[in-house]
């Protein structure tokens, strides 16, 4: 799959978009991305406001990054925790999304989640993006009760089969 990367003032071009291991040093940026994500604007803002993607995180868990096409630009992330299995994060910039990067990403995680002979992955959603992961195939398994204060509401729970 190739995204679509639309420029300002230069229109949409098909190109693609790169994904590579995350390193210490995009932890500001990967950070900066989840706390500025309009998905957790509202009743969602207080799970995010202190949140950090620390070099440690990084180094510790699966990070892949896609960057935009001719620069290093974050155009979004996830974070693949291999045991148990469960896809720990995933942003698109506010201003990617709708360009297929989220697709991406999920396809990259398939691919490294085969290598790593995992059956699926389990996936606590947000829950205004259930209808994404569901849309990218993966399977509503329950729901996670609310945990306040961290977490004020009930997340979906999902599993992504990979076999």
């Amino acid at each position: 799959m190739t995204p679509i990367i639309t420029r300002p003032g230069g229109g949409a071009r098909s190109e693609t978009v790169r994904i590579r291991r995350a390193t210490a040093r995009d932890a500001k940026r990967l950070t900066r991305l989840v706390r500025t994500s309009r998905a957790y604007e509202g009743p969602y803002a207080a799970m995010v406001a202190g949140y950090r993607v620390g070099p440690d995180y990084i180094e510790t868990h699966q990070v892949f990054a896609a960057i935009e096409p001719g620069t290093d630009r974050l155009l979004g992330f996830y974070s693949l925790i291999l045991a148990p299995p469960e896809l720990d994060l995933m942003f698109v910039a506010d201003d990617a999304q709708g360009l297929g990067i989220g697709r991406l990403l999920i396809g990259h995680l398939r691919d490294e989640a085969q290598r790593a002979g995992l059956p699926g992955v389990r996936i606590v959603s947000h829950p205004p993006a259930e209808g994404f992961y569901r849309s990218v195939g993966a399977r509503r398994t329950g729901t996670l009760a609310a945990n306040p204060p961290a977490v004020m509401w009930d997340r979906p729970e999902l599993v992504l089969p990979i076999a």
